[in-house]
C-alpha cells in the first residue's frame, strides 16, 4: 500500500470533514448530511459517506475523497494537503519528494517565512525595541494572556529586519517576493519590510497556518493606520474571517457567531468570555466568508462600530448575511463604542448581557430608513419602503419575510396593500421557469446489487464471477460502473472505492453517488445475502429472456412450415424447462 492510500484508511473522513462543516447522520447508518461549503444553499446537499470515504455535493457537483476536500476547502495543492492530513493525525510523511511540484515548493517556503516572521514579531515586542508597542496594549488594557494567546508582535523601524534573516536562512529573491512580507525597491537594489513599526496581528487560515499579518501603526504619521497583507498564493482575503480557526468550536457550541470589525474588537470581545466573534481583515464581508461561517452555524450577531463607516459596513454585511440565509440581529452599543471600548468601560458581563439580547435587523435597518429619509413626507415614507425591501425579500423563511411584510407598514406609515403588492411583483419574478428534466431511473435490483457488492469483499468474490457472464449485465443501465467494478475486483489486490470512481466518467460518478447515498446502509453480513438474492432474481430474469426467445423461434419456424426446425426449438424449450 503507498502513502497515499495508508494515509486515507487511516483518516476518517467524517471526522475531517466534521471540524469544517456540521454534519448530522441520516439514519442509523454511514451517512452524513450538512450545508455545502462550495457553494449557497438552504437545503443541505452535502453528503459524506464514512464507509466509501467519500463526499458529495448533489447541489454544486463537487465530489471526492479526504485528499480533495482538504485540497479544495483549504485551497492547497495535493502535496500540502497530504502533508496537512498527515501532520494532524501523526503519519509520518515518507522522504520522497515525487508528490511535490515547483508550486507546491513556493507555497511551502512562503508557509516558512510567516513562520520565521511571526518568531520575530514575538520576539521584538519583547526586546528593547517593543517598548511602544507594549505601552500601546497596556493602554488598551490587553492582559499579557491575550498577548500570548493571540501573538501578538512588533515589527522595526529599520526595514530590514526580515530581509536580514530571510536571506540568512536561504531564501531567494522569488521567495521573499512571493510572501508578501518585503518589498523590492524601486530601484532594484535590494528589498526592505513591508511591515515597520507596527504592532503586528498574525492572520490564520481556518487550518491554524499563519498565512498573513495586520500591522497597526504606532505613530500618528504613519498611514495607513491598519496594514494588512497583500494577497499571496497561501493568502485570500476574501476567502479569511480572523479568528475563525480559534472561535469555530464555540461558535457550533453556542450556535451564534459575533461579528465585529477589527482585529481589537476580536480580542476585546474573547477577553470578556465571549468565545465566539470573528472580523473580516481589511475588507468588505464577501459571500466566501459568510458561507464559511454558515459551515458552523447560522446564527450571527453583528456588533459593528457606531461611527458612520460602521453603520455603512453594518448595512451592507446584513444584506450579505440575509441573501446567505442566516438568521442576522444586530447588537449596537450606546455612547458610541466599539467592542472593546464597551468591554473596557462597562465590564464583560454588561457586555455579554447586551449580546444575549441583541434584537433583530430589521426594527435597527427600519431605524436607519427613517434617519436617512424624511418620513413625515410620502416621498420619504416611499424611499424607506424601497431602502428595506431587498433585505426583508432576502429572508429564507417565508413566514418570517411575510411577518415582517405585515409589520413594515405600520412601523413606516405606508399604507399596506402598497407592500403587499410589491412582494406579489418580487414572488412572481422569483418563480422558477420549471423542473430541471429528471435522470434516467436506475432499477432497485441494480441499486440493491451494486450497493452489496460495494460493501462487501465476500460478496463481490463470490457473485461478480457469476455476474460477468450474465446477458442481463448488457441490459443495465449502470452497466459500466459495474464492468468498472470487474475491473478493480480483477486487476487490484485491493479494492476500494476512490480507485472505483476514477475509472468513471462524470455522469456514471453522479448515478454512483445518488445510488450509494441512496442505500439504506445494510450491515456487511447481511450484503452477501442481499446479492446472491439480486443474482437469483437476475438468473431468473434470464431464464425468461430465453425461454420468450426459444417460443419466438418456435412460432417463427411454424409460420415458416420448417416442422424439423420447430421441433429442435421445442426440445430445447424443453432441456431449458428441466434444467
Amino acid at each position: 500500500m503507498d502513502f497515499v492510500e495508508q494515509l486515507k484508511s487511516s483518516v476518517d473522513i467524517v471526522a475531517v470533514i466534521g471540524q469544517y462543516v456540521r454534519l448530522k447522520r441520516v439514519g442509523a447508518g454511514p451517512r452524513y448530511m450538512g450545508l455545502c461549503p462550495f457553494h449557497a444553499e438552504k437545503t443541505p446537499s452535502f453528503s459524506v459517506h464514512g464507509a466509501h470515504q467519500f463526499y458529495k455535493c448533489f447541489g454544486c457537483g463537487l465530489g471526492g475523497d479526504v485528499i480533495k476536500f482538504v485540497m479544495e476547502i483549504d485551497r492547497l495543492s495535493f502535496y500540502e494537503a497530504l502533508k496537512l492530513l498527515a501532520e494532524r493525525h501523526g503519519i509520518p510523511m515518507p522522504r520522497r519528494t515525487e508528490y511535490s511540484d515547483p508550486e507546491t515548493k513556493l507555497r511551502a517556503a512562503v508557509y516558512r517565512l510567516h513562520e520565521i516572521a511571526f518568531q520575530m514579531f514575538r520576539a521584538a515586542l519583547d526586546g528593547p525595541a517593543g517598548a511602544e508597542a507594549r505601552a500601546y496594549l497596556l493602554k488598551r488594557r490587553v492582559a499579557p494572556a491575550l498577548v500570548e494567546e493571540f501573538g501578538l508582535g512588533y515589527s522595526e523601524r529599520s526595514g530590514q529586519a526580515l530581509v536580514r534573516a530571510f536571506e540568512k536562512e536561504g531564501f531567494d529573491a522569488g521567495q521573499m517576493e512571493a510572501s508578501g512580507l518585503v518589498l523590492k525597491r524601486q530601484d532594484s537594489s535590494g528589498f526592505f519590510d513591508r511591515f515597520r513599526n507596527r504592532l503586528m496581528f498574525p492572520i490564520h487560515s481556518e487550518s491554524a497556518k499563519i498565512i498573513g499579518f495586520g500591522g497597526r501603526a504606532l505613530s500618528a504619521e504613519d498611514e495607513p493606520k491598519y496594514l494588512n497583507s497583500p494577497e499571496t498564493s497561501i493568502y485570500r482575503k476574501s476567502y479569511v474571517l480572523y479568528n475563525l480557526h480559534r472561535a469555530k468550536t464555540e461558535i457550533r457550541k453556542q450556535d451564534r457567531a459575533v461579528l465585529v470589525e477589527g482585529y481589537m474588537d476580536v480580542i476585546g470581545v474573547w477577553g470578556a468570555g465571549v468565545r465566539e466573534p470573528v472580523a473580516s481583515c481589511g475588507t468588505a464581508l464577501t459571500s466566501q466568508q459568510v458561507r464559511m461561517l454558515k459551515r458552523h452555524s447560522e446564527r450571527m450577531v453583528v456588533n459593528f462600530d457606531a461611527d458612520a463607516a460602521g453603520v455603512g459596513a453594518a448595512e451592507r454585511s446584513i444584506q450579505m448575511l440575509l441573501e446567505e440565509g442566516m438568521q442576522v440581529r444586530v447588537l449596537e452599543l450606546e455612547g458610541g463604542l466599539d467592542p472593546d471600548e464597551y468591554v473596557q468601560e462597562h465590564g464583560a458581563e454588561a457586555y455579554r448581557h447586551r449580546l444575549e439580547n441583541a434584537p433583530g435587523y430589521f426594527h435597527w435597518l427600519a431605524d436607519r430608513a427613517r434617519v436617512r429619509f424624511d418620513a413625515r413626507t410620502a416621498e420619504g415614507r416611499i424611499a424607506s419602503l424601497k431602502f428595506l425591501l431587498p433585505a426583508i425579500q432576502r429572508v429564507s423563511d417565508k413566514l418570517e419575510r411575510m411577518s415582517i411584510a405585515n409589520d413594515i407598514g405600520g412601523y413606516l406609515g405606508v399604507p399596506q396593500g402598497a407592500v403587499l403588492d410589491h412582494f406579489r411583483k418580487a414572488a412572481a419574478e422569483r418563480r422558477d421557469a420549471g423542473p430541471a428534466p429528471a435522470r434516467q431511473a436506475v432499477r432497485p435490483l441494480e441499486g440493491f446489487l451494486l450497493n452489496a457488492l460495494l460493501a462487501s469483499e465476500e460478496a463481490r468474490l463470490e457473485v461478480l464471477p457469476k455476474l460477468k457472464s450474465m446477458p442481463a449485465l448488457q441490459q443495465f443501465s449502470t452497466r459500466r460502473i459495474f464492468q468498472a467494478l470487474l475491473a478493480v475486483s480483477e486487476t487490484q489486490s485491493r479494492f476500494t472505492f476512490a480507485e472505483l470512481e476514477g475509472r468513471l466518467d462524470d455522469n456514471d460518478k453522479e448515478v454512483l453517488a445518488s445510488l450509494v447515498f441512496a442505500d439504506e446502509g445494510n450491515e456487511e453480513k447481511n450484503s452477501l445475502e442481499q446479492a446472491l438474492a439480486c443474482l437469483r432474481s437476475l438468473e431468473q430474469g434470464d431464464l425468461q429472456s430465453q425461454r420468450a426467445a426459444l417460443r419466438a423461434h418456435v412460432r417463427e419456424a411454424e409460420r415458416a412450415g420448417n416442422l424439423a426446425e420447430a421441433l429442435k426449438w421445442t426440445e430445447e424449450l424443453n432441456r431449458l424447462d428441466r434444467a
